[in-house]
């Protein structure tokens, strides 16, 4: 029941965001990801840091996690909304609950 809940708030809220011409990533609160070539990733509307390793960096999202693979990574900013991430970036994973 509870599944099934979440599943038509989310599905309400996509229709509100698109309605109201509101950007998606204020309405559903998911996390802004922007790539630059294999050497940054900056990342809106984060959670917290989970895992911060030279090899992986692992972020929680309101809506699952993001996983970020590579060498020599470093978190060269972070605020309470936004972080600047460093370093060879190899993979980007997405994983939700």
């Amino acid at each position: 029941m509870k599944r099934s809940r979440e599943k038509e708030s989310g599905t309400l809220r996509t229709r509100m965001a698109q309605a109201t011409d509101l950007p998606k990533d204020v309405v559903l609160g998911v996390p802004v990801i922007t790539i630059t070539g294999s050497l940054e990733v900056s990342v809106e509307n984060y959670r917290g840091i989970l895992d911060y390793t030279k090899e992986q960096i692992r972020i929680l999202c309101r809506k699952g996690e993001v996983r970020i693979l590579g060498r020599d990574l470093e978190i060269a900013y972070y605020t309470n909304t936004d972080m600047k991430i460093t370093g060879y970036i190899r993979k980007l994973e997405f994983t939700h609950p």
